[in-house]
């Protein structure tokens, strides 16, 4: 096996054994004595004596091993930031880093960090901290008018060079000259229209030329007004010629709507006395409507007998307060319109407001669109769509519905109910019309 391997992640380590004498002694074994009986030359029998001497040598020996990881990366380049690479950070603790700062270090580091958060509020990203207490309200219309004469009141700085009429500061810029080529090109075009259609261009005025020009659907000679005015023969705007300049169209300046000034003490009071002239309660865009004055308003709302039409638009309504209004639908007796557009209803609830349109028979348009969830979900659509189904009295319905199934099929039944409707009173015209003629016959001459 290799020292050198190769593991998933990409890193080679090579590993690298370095050897080191750290000691060295010699001892010697103690002499030995070989005897050994040999013949000498004469041929007689003598003992042979052999002293041995043994050197040992001990060595004391490190061995360092050393290893040494190669990081390969392919098709990707690192991480740098203004040029500097960023791979020698990523082991750093963070967490630890930030232990070791004060609250104080730690505001200077939030205030030059932009979390880049879309759902923090925008004074939460913003760096700059006013620490002055306020004066009082907020007045927009002092603040603009201190603001202005703050503005004219600080003098002006004063220019490095006085300002001289005709004078050019810096250096003036000068076009390149063009292609002499260029320039040649240009001028060998030529059309040859004949003599007619060059005596007529010739003579012509710029208004014809401009409607000549948006007859031929020439959108790039002229600009939009100028299109416009030829199209629809309203001759051409004073200073509009072919170097004129489109302006903004002035926007039209609509007032604002007017608060709702409906009392809503009074107008519970008017619904708990069956007031036969309220016929219509539109309590649209009031914020300050307690939950208590819903719950009083819902409670004598079954026992009226002239309410037709219930707007509850924007006011805050919740699922608590949906849910004492679905009671009261169901007992309702003449109630046609309701709109709870615009409030904090959840899906479920308002699977239980149309779900007691069923039993109430009376109401004939139910908007409640635009509520704290956007999207409803198949299950609830579906739900809603099997109750409309069952519905013969609704016509309208206020609802965004996702999916198509439940689109179409609310739509169908909805226009069924229509046709149906009309009908009925086409019959009962005939039956009228017959009965009135039954009873005061007329002699046909």
């Amino acid at each position: 096996m290799s020292t050198a391997q190769e593991d998933m992640s990409g890193q080679r380590r090579n590993s690298v054994q370095k050897t080191e004498i750290l000691d060295e002694t010699m001892e010697e074994i103690p002499i030995k004595e070989i005897v050994q009986d040999t013949i000498d030359e004469n041929g007689d029998e003598v003992e042979e004596v052999t002293q041995v001497t043994r050197k040992v040598v001990k060595r004391t020996m490190k061995i360092t091993e050393t290893s040494s990881t190669t990081k390969t990366t392919s098709l990707t380049a690192p991480a740098k930031l203004y040029g500097k690479d960023l791979s020698e950070y990523d082991e750093v603790d963070v967490d630890a880093l930030l232990a070791q700062l004060s609250p104080e270090e730690i505001n200077i580091l939030a205030k030059e960090v932009d979390p880049d958060d879309n759902f923090l509020p925008p004074d939460q990203r913003c760096s700059y901290e006013c620490t002055k207490s306020p004066t009082g309200p907020l007045d927009r219309k002092k603040l603009i008018e201190h603001i202005n004469k703050q503005a004219l009141e600080t003098p002006d700085q004063p220019e490095f060079e006085p300002y001289v009429k005709g004078t050019v500061r810096g250096k003036k810029w000068i076009p390149p000259p063009r292609d002499q080529r260029a320039l040649e090109v240009e001028e060998q075009i030529a059309i040859d229209m004949g003599d007619e259609y060059e005596q007529a261009l010739s003579h012509a005025t710029q208004e014809e030329i401009i409607d000549l020009a948006a007859i031929l659907g020439f959108h790039s000679m002229m600009n939009q007004d100028q299109y416009h005015a030829s199209l629809l023969n309203k001759g051409q705007p004073v200073g509009l010629g072919w170097d004129g300049i489109t302006k903004s169209t002035q926007q039209k300046v609509y007032p604002m709507d007017p608060p709702n000034n409906t009392d809503v003490e009074e107008s519970i009071k008017r619904v708990k006395e069956d007031d036969p002239k309220l016929i219509e309660l539109n309590f649209n865009n009031i914020k300050n409507i307690s939950d208590e004055k819903f719950e009083q308003l819902f409670e004598v709302l079954p026992k009226n007998e002239h309410l037709e039409v219930l707007s509850l638009t924007n006011v805050g309504l919740t699922d608590k307060t949906a849910l004492l209004l679905a009671e009261a639908i169901e007992k309702s007796k003449t109630l046609r319109v309701l709109n709870v557009e615009t409030n904090f209803i959840s899906p479920p609830v308002v699977v239980k407001l149309v779900k007691a349109l069923l039993k109430c028979r009376t109401i004939e348009e139910f908007r409640a669109s635009n509520q704290r969830s956007a999207v409803l979900g198949n299950k609830i659509e579906m739900e809603i769509t099997d109750l409309v189904e069952k519905n013969t009295s609704l016509l309208r319905l206020g609802l965004h519905l996702e999916f198509n199934d439940a689109r179409h099929r609310v739509a169908a039944h909805l226009q069924r109910n229509i046709d149906r409707i009309r009908k009925d009173l086409e019959l009962r015209l005939q039956f009228r019309f017959f009965n009135n003629l039954h009873r005061n016959p007329t002699r046909v001459q």
